[in-house]
């Protein structure tokens, strides 16, 4: 199991965090310094996998906006940053203990999986090739898409975590549910303008 900041694992960062009393809120900046070295990886797995779950309208449009940035920084090598109109964004500590109290079981499922192993896939330069597919992925989710934000979630997480735990079967798994995702979200949008063109062809006549 991988560090990420202080020695901890990502589950025990986020846990120590959402116990945090001493905070009243906790800000996308928090997490960014928190995280350390490996805060991209981190964030891309935050800011995703609760896309996965069943959440308000408009979530995947807020927490799609710093994937877009993360996921641009990873892709040109960047150290993590982020600007301050979305490092400043918080949400009160009671929710994120909520939103984490959600993820984390996953989060420790996966974590006892994931190891070291064929690391070149999570190494420059195809760490770079991965930040292209998870911008790409951002960018699909961030767009106002029928269904089109639980794949792409699900292919940037396994993604984010391949990139922690220098895990290539993870990312192997990650780029797969890309391809699917691209796949479906291509069908959906096809079936759409299909939609419009023959609702417009049919006023028409």
């Amino acid at each position: 199991m991988s560090a990420v900041g202080d020695g901890l694992a990502l589950s025990q960062l986020l846990r120590k965090l959402a116990d945090d009393t001493t905070r009243d809120r906790i800000a996308v900046g928090d997490l960014l310094e928190a995280l350390g070295d490996r805060a991209i990886g981190a964030l891309l797995f935050i800011f995703a996998f609760p896309n996965i779950l069943p959440v308000p309208p408009g979530t995947s449009a807020v927490l799609g906006a710093p994937l877009v940035f993360l996921a641009a920084q990873l892709a040109f090598g960047m150290r993590p940053w982020l600007p301050g109109l979305i490092s400043r964004r918080s949400m009160s500590r009671s929710d994120f203990e909520g939103m984490i109290r959600r993820v984390v079981p996953w989060l420790e499922r996966a974590e006892k999986l994931l190891r070291p192993r064929i690391s070149v896939l999570a190494l420059p330069p195809c760490e770079y090739v991965v930040g292209v597919v998870c911008l790409l992925l951002a960018t699909v989710l961030v767009l106002p898409i029928p269904l089109g934000n639980m794949l792409p979630a699900l292919a940037i997480s396994l993604l984010a975590l391949g990139l922690l735990e220098r895990d290539g079967y993870a990312i192997a798994t990650g780029l797969i549910a890309a391809t699917i995702s691209a796949v479906v979200v291509s069908g959906v949008i096809w079936g759409v303008i299909k939609g419009i063109v023959f609702m417009f062809t049919e006023v028409s006549v």
